[in-house]
């Protein structure tokens, strides 16, 4: 049995849904086991009502020290003028001691992300958040492009090689499409598949 983290931070709800779908594909894989977490919120509350923010997300908040326990950790954070949210940022900066002790080395990481338009920093986001990974040593595992709608180009859609993505639409209007969802669960089934693999050569 492999465990999976799905590790979010999400204002308006779209990182919060490709978290959902996301780990619709890790339960897919036999032998898959995943857990859905967020980062605490920055914004004082009333200054999150203000802006709209969905405060009744049902996902646990997550700690630095359970980081170690699961096999492989997916991060979705929305981008924030090309890189990803002060939260999730806030978070990974207090993994110090993970580091120190090569606690994350060898564990499968993955990322996705969201953004307001089509051209808003979803690469960078993705890629920024990628080094992150891997200077804990981690083994970053994308999205192939065995997955098709990777190269759809008939309607407007997230979805990269680096990972998987949804457009928000400036006002937040636009929720993930069915294709962005379909997206979100190929990386997650490709995910938890990587990270089996890889406890399985571990007791061989």
């Amino acid at each position: 049995m492999t465990k999976t983290l799905i590790l979010y931070y999400s204002t308006y709800g779209h990182i919060e849904a490709m978290a959902e779908a996301i780990a619709e594909g890790v339960r897919s894989v036999p032998g898959s086991e995943v857990v859905i977490k967020r980062v605490p919120e920055l914004m004082p509350e009333d200054v999150a009502k203000q802006a709209g923010a969905k405060l009744d997300q049902s996902a646990p908040i997550a700690t630095v020290e359970e980081l170690p326990d699961y096999d492989a950790i997916i991060i979705g954070t929305p981008t924030r003028y090309g890189r990803m949210a002060a939260q999730m940022a806030n978070f990974l900066d207090q993994t110090g001691g993970l580091w120190f002790q090569d606690a994350l080395v060898g564990k499968v990481g993955s990322v996705f992300t969201s953004t307001a338009s089509q051209h808003g920093g979803q690469e960078t986001t993705l890629m920024s958040t990628i080094v992150n990974l891997m200077h804990f040593g981690m083994t970053i595992v994308g999205l192939p492009y065995t997955e098709k709608r990777l190269v759809k180009i008939d309607e407007v859609s997230g979805g990269t090689p680096y990972g998987a993505s949804t457009i928000a639409n400036g006002d937040g209007s636009r929720m993930p499409s069915e294709d962005e969802l379909e997206i979100a669960k190929s990386q997650g089934r490709h995910v938890a598949e990587v990270a089996g693999q890889l406890a399985r050569g571990r007791t061989q």
